[in-house]
């Protein structure tokens, strides 16, 4: 039978030593880059571009996608709380009371781990990461790099709302019926829609996409690929949407659309603006 209904309610640590523990959101960031990392020295070895500006470009990608994905979670969708715990903004830690960090030198706050970040602003950290890192290796056109690194970033994406969905956070509306996902560990009877999985299902099918036009580029414009990331995977985010618990953000303000929809929106446009401005061909 095509509808059922799945009890889920996973740990969210793989394991824990004291406040401490691997948490598996976590993990799943560990297994984006180092696929990422993987799928890009193959590209640059097939091109016949040195693999010694991998490791850099892994730097650059990390710490823009940390950085960017975190402030678009605090300024898009929690400045009210982070506003007054300006601290955690950037630590992997959340106020608590009776826990302690650090084996008891740090009371009131407990390890979190990382989590509480935004796609959006992930994808104009990398954005920005990406020129500031052609600024300084300058070994290809920006989007050059760009047309091939949205190929990993694409599947390390899908890891992403894995972990989501092992966090049992970012989560569907209720379905009204026996299909879905009943979230235990939020405690909940009623099965939700696993949007975190539809989303991850279309980052999958976008992955095999790029990398079917990568491997098949024939009169390619340079940036298309970059552009058609834009508009496929923000177009899936807001489609995934329509069935997603609000998230919170300034769609108190414009309630015709969730937040996360108003800012796909100008991310669709970005890419479409890339896939069809005229430019020269690879």
């Amino acid at each position: 039978m095509l509808f059922f209904k799945i009890q889920w309610a996973p740990s969210e640590t793989l394991f824990k030593i004291g406040s401490f523990g691997i948490h598996y959101y976590s993990l799943m960031f560990v297994i984006a880059f180092s696929l990422g990392y993987y799928i890009m020295s193959n590209l640059y070895k097939k091109e016949k571009v040195s693999v010694e500006y991998i490791e850099p470009l892994l730097f650059y990608v990390v710490i823009a996608t940390l950085l960017g994905a975190r402030l678009g979670e605090v300024f898009f969708y929690s400045w009210g709380y982070y506003q007054d715990h300006l601290i955690e903004i950037l630590l992997p830690i959340r106020e608590r009371e009776n826990t302690s960090l650090l084996f008891g030198l740090i009371e009131g706050y407990e390890f979190t781990g990382f989590r509480g970040l935004a796609s959006h602003g992930a994808s104009i950290g990398i954005f920005t990461g990406l020129y500031l890192y052609q600024k300084k290796y300058t070994y290809k056109p920006l989007f050059w790099i760009l047309d091939r690194l949205v190929i990993p970033v694409s599947i390390g994406a899908a890891f992403v709302r894995i972990g989501n969905f092992f966090n049992s956070e970012i989560v569907g509306n209720y379905t009204g019926n026996n299909f879905g996902v009943v979230f235990i560990n939020r405690r909940e009877i009623a099965p939700r829609h696993p949007a975190q999985l539809y989303e991850a299902i279309g980052y999958i099918g976008l992955y095999f996409l790029l990398r079917y036009l990568y491997n098949n580029k024939k009169n390619q414009k340079e940036g298309y690929l970059f552009g058609l990331f834009f508009v496929s995977l923000f177009g899936i985010r807001f489609i995934v949407e329509f069935v997603k618990e609000s998230q919170g953000g300034f769609e108190t303000y414009l309630p015709i659309l969730s937040t996360g929809q108003w800012l796909s929106i100008p991310m669709i446009l970005f890419g479409l603006f890339f896939m069809f401005k005229k430019t020269k061909t690879n």
